[in-house]
């Protein structure tokens, strides 16, 4: 087999404010023609060839030049990603999903670490991966980062996912493999006020959607909270809505408002779920994307300037109930945190005690009034 002599380097860059892929390589009339044929342009200014940037484009540089030269990915510090010459399709081992199914992880838990874990190998698609090291790990924290500019949850997903290989199939110690992880990010839980919670359902007409909304605001459930449910774990008669295997597999118990109680049974006798409390077509369990569809449709029916998810009715739901004076420790178990300190994220958007201290600035204006008038 005739051993590959030619090299391309291919980063991402943009020519004329547009992200494209840059193709360089040494002056080669074969890789010329091949560059013309799948449209790729010449800067002058760059002095390499171009190709808008996508998904479709880069597969598609990547098999034109197949068995041509070697591709090399730059990012734009210059380190530099080997692509293998042919496409090569990893699966994620047997091993690897029989372990989680036996830590009884959730089926999206499952579905995130294998796609995770199979991203991972096919950045190494030419290697084994029992064969890669710290530093390799390293190189693909820095592709996801720099390059594929994932979010800090998704980075720490994708460590968690190694991280399980590593330790438990292959049994490395928790030292014998250091990965980084990102600093967490402090952000505020995103609510809304009570006016908009009641504006949401006022533009809410379909029952069915109404008292999914109610639901997911007046008992601080997520959404794969809400969808589990069945019919049987509302109790009418104690205002209580049974939680089966929240978060962490934790069960629990929350309230349900009277107001909620009578939209619900208006909705049960109307629709007739018969094993779901909330059932989509043929009877079977609601999707979670038809909950953020309802919120999204009413949201902007309501005409709020926001676009609100299931998350953001929970956590208006737990700063509600801390503006009114509940306290923390009622509030941590009816979302079921396992720490106080989760909960008390919530001390820190709400309005109620804010509202109460007076800026600088309003007390300089009052005394200047005062003082003028006096």
């Amino acid at each position: 087999m005739e051993l590959i002599k030619k090299h391309i380097e291919l980063r991402f860059g943009k020519i004329d404010h547009r992200d494209h892929l840059l193709i360089s390589f040494k002056y080669d009339k074969e890789l010329i023609q091949l560059s013309k044929s799948i449209g790729c342009r010449w800067s002058k200014s760059k002095r390499v060839w171009y190709l808008y940037r996508s998904r479709r484009n880069l597969e598609l540089i990547k098999s034109t030049f197949n068995n041509k030269a070697k591709l090399t990915l730059l990012n734009h510090q210059g380190t530099k990603y080997d692509i293998p010459s042919k496409a090569i399709k990893k699966e994620v081992p047997d091993d690897y999903k029989n372990l989680l199914i036996r830590k009884r992880y959730s089926p999206n838990t499952i579905n995130t670490y294998t796609n995770m874990f199979k991203g991972f190998m096919t950045f190494f698609a030419d290697r084994e991966v029992d064969e890669l090291t710290s530093e390799d790990i390293m190189t693909y924290q820095n592709f996801l980062v720099k390059e594929k500019k994932v979010s800090i949850s998704t980075q720490n997903q994708a460590i968690n996912a190694i991280k399980l290989y590593y330790e438990k199939i292959l049994g490395k110690g928790k030292f014998d493999i250091y990965i980084e992880r990102p600093f967490k990010e402090k952000k505020l839980p995103e609510i809304i006020s009570e006016m908009e919670v009641l504006k949401l359902l006022k533009a809410t007409d379909n029952i069915k959607h109404k008292a999914i909304i109610a639901v997911l605001y007046s008992s601080g459930l997520r959404r794969g909270e809400l969808i589990n449910l069945r019919k049987k774990d509302v109790d009418y008669d104690k205002r209580i809505i049974f939680v089966r295997g929240g978060k962490g597999r934790k069960d629990r118990t929350t309230i349900l408002a009277d107001n909620t109680a009578l939209i619900l049974e208006q909705y049960m006798n109307l629709y007739k779920p018969d094993y779901w409390l909330f059932e989509g077509m043929q009877r079977k369990q609601y999707s979670p994307t038809s909950v953020l569809a309802i919120l999204r449709k009413a949201s902007k029916k309501a005409g709020l300037n926001k676009n609100v998810r299931p998350h953001m009715l929970r956590h208006s739901f737990a700063t509600h109930l801390l503006e009114q004076g509940v306290d923390l420790r009622y509030i941590q178990s009816l979302l079921g945190h396992s720490s106080a300190k989760t909960t008390e994220i919530y001390t820190q958007v709400r309005s109620h005690s804010l509202a109460k201290i007076k800026s600088p600035f309003d007390v300089i204006i009052e005394s200047k009034v005062h003082n003028s008038t006096g």
